[in-house]
């Protein structure tokens, strides 16, 4: 019998590159989103990121309405950053119109906006620490957001769509019991966020975190990337200073625009931690200084939009996630030819493939996370014909006529 041992060959095989899906169904995903990851052994080679999963088409939607009709539907846009969407949207309205607001309207829209912010950064705050397996910090955290919750309801009757703006100004005032319940729960958040900013300080927080998703300076500004995200890799960039808008006009010098240089999923995390005390100290400002007056117009909101002129504009401010963008057009006829909205999640996205390209398998989750991605207000709905090489937005009607030929 022959040793076969002998005619045996060590062959050594190149570990070739495999495609895998991540997504739009994942465990780490709070919402559809399609990448397809490239990688060799651990390492990622190349992304992939598809949108479309929850296209829900409401800029087409909003031209068929009247503009109060839109008010409620751009609320709908997101739930986290419902009141950036109606206040941009409202802005745009009221420049057309050449309405203004009261200053006490003014002041009440910007102490929501601050609410809002940090509701939104202990939401994203938590998503993270669960995405590390952390998931004590993950439930504190949202334990902490229900108090902002508790204020919404409080103020506007609401614990997610408010409903606190219209044409003209703003629907809820804030009387003086509910302003002491602002300062009282300020204390609390402001002591729960200083116990946030410790635990992200823990060793081992920072080595899930440091140097993961590098994004750096020269790609946050070539991509046009906003927010925490662009201010985590050192670009001083914030609406509220360089656009103020609402009170911010008055307040622009009593906040500071939070800015790190570590470009990494730790620096995005620091920067959201620093915007809760700038927000709380900016909410106590706006509770000291609110001007007294009326919070809307004397003529009804329904006398107001019949008056709004055809005319168009775009409104900027700076929502939780960065950038928000709304161009409105209006028809003279209380209604609208076009509304397109640029959300900070759609400039965002755009930054994934820098920051996951060169890192590994496991880094995906936590990475995705670190730009607090809405996916349901990022989708937009394109045809690309592939024979022309053209690509164009279609509009309801179009996908209407395109379903009823199939």
């Amino acid at each position: 019998m022959t040793d076969k041992s002998d005619d045996a060959k060590e062959i050594k095989v190149d570990y070739t590159r495999l495609r895998i899906p991540f997504g739009p169904v994942h465990p780490a995903l709070k919402e559809p989103i399609s990448l397809r990851v490239t990688v060799r052994k651990e390492e990622i080679l190349d992304v992939d990121i598809r949108l479309g999963h929850v296209h829900r088409g409401i800029e087409a939607l909003a031209e068929n309405r009247n503009l109060v009709q839109t008010l409620y539907l751009v609320e709908r846009i997101c739930g986290i950053c419902c009141h950036s969407h109606t206040t941009c949207f409202t802005q745009a309205v009221e420049e057309i119109g050449g309405i203004k607001p009261s200053e006490r309207a003014l002041y009440l829209r910007t102490l929501i906006f601050e609410l809002e912010r940090i509701h939104s950064h202990l939401l994203i705050l938590g998503l993270v620490g669960y995405d590390i397996g952390f998931e004590t910090l993950f439930m504190f955290c949202w334990h902490v957001r229900e108090e902002v919750l508790d204020l919404f309801e409080e103020i506007t009757g609401n614990r997610v769509h408010h409903a606190m703006n219209t044409i003209g100004g703003v629907r809820w005032d804030l009387p003086p019991h509910l302003i002491e319940k602002v300062n009282v729960s300020l204390k609390k958040i402001e002591k729960s966020a200083k116990y946030i900013y410790d635990v992200f300080q823990d060793k081992t927080v920072e080595k899930r975190l440091c140097e993961v998703g590098v994004l750096s300076y020269n790609e946050a500004q070539e991509l046009c990337i906003v927010g925490p995200t662009a201010r985590g890799s050192g670009v001083s960039m914030d609406v509220r200073r360089d656009y103020p808008y609402a009170a911010y006009k008055e307040l622009k010098d009593r906040f500071s625009v939070v800015l790190k240089y570590g470009a990494d999923t730790y620096a995005r995390t620091e920067v959201r931690i620093s915007e809760l005390f700038e927000s709380i100290n900016l909410i106590r400002t706006i509770l000291d200084e609110l001007p007294n007056g009326s919070i809307s117009m004397e003529e009804s909101v329904l006398k107001l939009m019949r008056e709004i002129p055809e005319g168009e504009t775009v409104s900027m401010v700076e929502a939780p996630r960065g950038e928000l963008l709304h161009f409105v057009k209006t028809d003279g006829k209380e209604g609208l030819r076009r509304l397109k909205v640029r959300t900070p999640t759609l400039a965002n996205i755009l930054g994934l493939k820098p920051m996951l390209i060169g890192g590994e398998i496991a880094d995906i989750p936590v990475t995705l996370a670190s730009i607090d991605p809405c996916i349901g207000c990022a989708n937009r709905i394109t045809v690309v014909d592939e024979d022309q090489g053209e690509v164009r937005v279609i509009g309801l009607e179009d996908l209407r006529r395109r379903g009823r030929k199939r």
